[in-house]
């Protein structure tokens, strides 16, 4: 079996398609099912069934699953096997909270030496977010706006705080659509972003940080309880 032929395309960090092989339309299919809340909470992952189902090897699986793992999806438990984590109210506030703090405090470092590429790779972002929006795939808008969050804090240079950083989003992003009870204005949302961009466009440390906190703290309905001090 040549696992190399079956390629997907995704967005890297600045908004553009790269292909990708089996183990990514496991990893893609899978995380797509779980965000949706189209598997849920304690399901079971057997690496032999989700082999047959994506016509691969259960390495090219267990890969996947590793994948997941690290983005706290599922949970690999020895002779439990891997399943499906949970999406509390209690852990989504706390890591909106430590969403927060990062994101807030890296913005200081971000505006100090910003590179040049940051400000197109964020106009590229939001454009893609908006086509996301219009073709009315919140999952994917989700995803890009992930990316644009992570391409930011990446000039912040505090590497060991990315995949802290990361999890938080994803998480943020599970929460919010697990919970969804009705149907969200998806160009609106994305256009939550421009002031941040403008923001960070004009250096304007004060704007940036306002920008960043009422966006991250209006996510939610519950963000203003989380923040009721900081929330105009």
């Amino acid at each position: 079996m040549d696992e190399s032929q079956d390629l997907i395309t995704l967005r890297n960090g600045t908004g553009k398609r790269i292909a990708l092989g089996k183990s990514a339309v496991a990893f893609t299919a899978l995380k797509r099912e779980i965000m949706l809340g189209e598997l849920a909470a304690g399901q079971a992952l057997v690496e032999l069934d989700l082999a047959t189902r994506f016509g691969c090897s259960q390495g090219t699986v267990r890969e996947a699953l590793l994948q997941l793992q690290d983005e706290g999806l599922v949970q690999r438990n020895g002779y439990r096997g891997t399943q499906v984590s949970d999406c509390t109210l209690d852990e989504a506030v706390e890591l909106f909270r430590i969403r927060q703090s990062i994101e807030c405090r890296g913005i200081v470092h971000v505006l100090r030496h910003p590179s040049r590429a940051l400000t197109a790779d964020l106009r590229a972002l939001q454009a893609a977010m908006v086509d996301a929006a219009e073709a009315g795939d919140e999952l994917e808008l989700a995803s890009i706006d992930r990316d644009f969050h992570s391409r930011i804090f990446a000039d912040a240079r505090l590497g060991a705080l990315d995949p802290v950083l990361r999890r938080c989003l994803i998480h943020n992003h599970r929460f919010k659509i697990s919970r969804s009870a009705e149907a969200r204005d998806l160009v609106q949302t994305a256009r939550r972003h421009e002031p941040i961009v403008a923001a960070i466009e004009a250096r304007d440390l004060a704007a940036a940080s306002a920008a960043l906190f009422h966006h991250i703290a209006t996510i939610v309905d519950f963000g203003p309880n989380i923040f009721p001090d900081q929330i105009q």
